[in-house]
């Protein structure tokens, strides 16, 4: 199997190098990660200057590929459509500082990487582990990988990510596990406000509250109870019921009548 692994974290986080030289042990390696930071940045994709890749090996940890001055989707097309030696069975971004749930997964740079293989209609996974003082980030790697070796990603359905996630509690491979869907309740909307030192008011974001419970059990709260939880984040811009009703509304004999000029 020959995989290719990305992350938002950066080429050399201490995530990406566990997952790498676990992966190694059974798959071809090959890594286009960005140069910095890019927590948070979703999808986004450069396209007002250029992308520069440089090649980087590291083969104390199994690192061979391209740091990238771009974002994890740049590096997961760059690497699909130009730099891969070949065509990846698989992508996957990570690991994770951080757990990837609830609706954060809309903003996360590690599920927005995978996002951009699965567009590209490539079997993808996204692996997070909880952001502690000391993450395991082995555990994590070794975790990760075996669900997705368990999972025939080939029958979900199209531009699906496997979303993983390993909670700090989890210190052995005798774990629990629970397959549950994303919370979509909102969190993270509180901001502390201050004054910087040159007497201008800024808001930073707090991440609370903690969304809402919801009706069924959902990956926060799996995880807050200490399971590793899996879940599908499918990549769809059409909204079937909302496109129906709206479909209704156009096409009904009021809405005709009124778009017509004398």
């Amino acid at each position: 199997m020959k995989v290719l692994i990305t992350n938002d974290d950066g080429y050399f986080a201490k995530g990406l190098k566990a997952l790498a030289r676990h992966v190694a042990k059974s798959a071809e390696v090959f890594v286009v990660a960005p140069q910095i930071e890019q927590s948070g940045i979703s999808q986004a994709i450069t396209f007002l200057r250029p992308l520069n890749p440089n090649p980087v090996v590291d083969a104390e940890n199994h690192l061979k590929g391209y740091s990238v001055n771009g974002t994890p989707a740049d590096c997961v097309k760059l690497g699909i459509h130009e730099l891969c030696p070949w065509k990846p069975d698989l992508i996957i971004s990570g690991i994770n500082f951080g757990l990837n749930i609830g609706i954060n997964v809309c903003h996360s740079g590690t599920v927005g990487g995978a996002f951009a293989g699965s567009m590209f209609d490539f079997p993808t996974a996204a692996i997070s582990v909880e952001a502690t003082d000391c993450p395991d980030f082995d555990l994590a790697a070794e975790i990760g990988w075996s669900i997705i070796q368990k999972t025939d990603l080939q029958k979900l359905p199209p531009r699906s990510v496997l979303n993983i996630n390993v909670p700090g509690a989890v210190k052995t491979t005798d774990y629990c596990l629970e397959v549950v869907p994303v919370e979509t309740n909102p969190l993270g909307y509180n901001f502390q406000k201050g004054t910087d030192p040159k007497h201008r008011t800024f808001y930073w974001a707090t991440n609370s509250p903690a969304p809402k419970p919801s009706p069924v059990r959902s990956d926060t709260a799996a995880t807050r109870d200490g399971s590793v939880t899996v879940s599908t984040i499918s990549y769809d811009p059409n909204h079937g019921e909302a496109l129906e009703a709206l479909a209704g509304q156009f096409n009904s004999p009021q809405s005709s009548s009124a778009g017509k000029t004398s």
